[in-house]
């Protein structure tokens, strides 16, 4: 059982970390298992609610892949997927969209509103926030998209007015029609064009982790010059490598600091953000 003096002493040690990141934006991608799972679910939304009470800018970056999945099994559509892209017609598009905008993302703004939050929900379509362009791969897998711009001027103005934004990574293309956008690739533009702080990625693993004298460790610090050669090694592949390759493109475009996250963990987040020790794998330039 926590005492009191131990709780005072949480508060002490994370007091400094609340006075650094007051007024700073952090972009937080929420996928994987924190999606699925209630109690992580109310972990998170708690976090971000803490976050905005202290004085930071949480913005609220969501996937959903597996609603996607169940919802197109749902109609009698099977998914395929190229590379790790779901293949995406112009039926499957609708579905796409229906379960982010309509379902996944409202959802989650109103667990924020009833857990004594404010949220808002938007998404890439919502005043150009996200302008988008088919990904070109040698197999046409349809409505994907790649983000072309941002327009950060709405989000700033829902941060502005006390909000809490959260996302969906759908995409508005040239003639209108809707992208489906790889959620964590969405989260490292926004990180960028927001001028965030951090970039925080939950993921289901630990962290990047190595292999060293034939062990597996998680890697407390990630340097950019350090990522070609892990990779190269297949240290860094998989699902993993797509992940690196964001933070490293936030920041080169400008971001401090880009954290992988064992989403997991309940209060991950707390746990990086106020605490000495941190969890996960940190990605800074050098």
């Amino acid at each position: 059982m926590v005492t009191a003096h131990q709780k005072a002493a949480i508060l002490v040690e994370a007091l400094p970390y609340i006075k650094k990141f007051y007024g700073k934006i952090i972009v937080i991608k929420y996928g994987g298992h924190a999606m699925v799972n209630c109690e992580l679910k109310r972990a998170v939304m708690t976090d971000v609610i803490l976050m905005k009470l202290v004085g930071m800018h949480p913005v609220l970056v969501h996937g959903g892949g597996p609603e996607i999945t169940q919802m197109l099994r749902r109609v009698g559509k099977q998914s395929t997927f190229v590379n790790g892209l779901r293949v995406t017609d112009r039926e499957t598009m609708e579905i796409v969209e229906m379960v982010l905008v309509g379902k996944i993302n409202k959802e989650i703004v109103a667990l924020i509103n009833s857990l004594g939050g404010q949220a808002i929900g938007l998404c890439g379509k919502d005043a150009n926030l996200l302008r988008a362009r088919k990904k070109m791969t040698e197999v046409d897998i349809g409505f994907v998209g790649e983000v072309v711009c941002v327009n950060p001027t709405l989000i700033m103005n829902v941060i502005r007015d006390g909000y809490i934004p959260v996302i969906a990574p759908i995409g508005l293309g040239p003639e209108g029609e809707s992208y489906n956008i790889n959620a964590d690739h969405v989260a490292g533009h926004l990180a960028v064009a927001l001028g965030a702080d951090k970039l925080v990625i939950l993921t289901d693993v630990e962290g990047i982790t190595v292999e060293r004298e034939g062990e597996r460790s998680v890697l407390s610090t990630l340097r950019l010059s350090e990522v070609p050669a892990l990779v190269g090694q297949k240290q860094i592949a998989g699902g993993m490598l797509p992940k690196v390759e964001c933070c490293a493109n936030a920041i080169r475009g400008g971001v401090r600091r880009a954290h992988i996250l064992d989403g997991r963990v309940p209060h991950a987040i707390l746990l990086e953000i106020f605490t000495d020790e941190g969890i996960g794998t940190m990605v800074v330039e050098g």
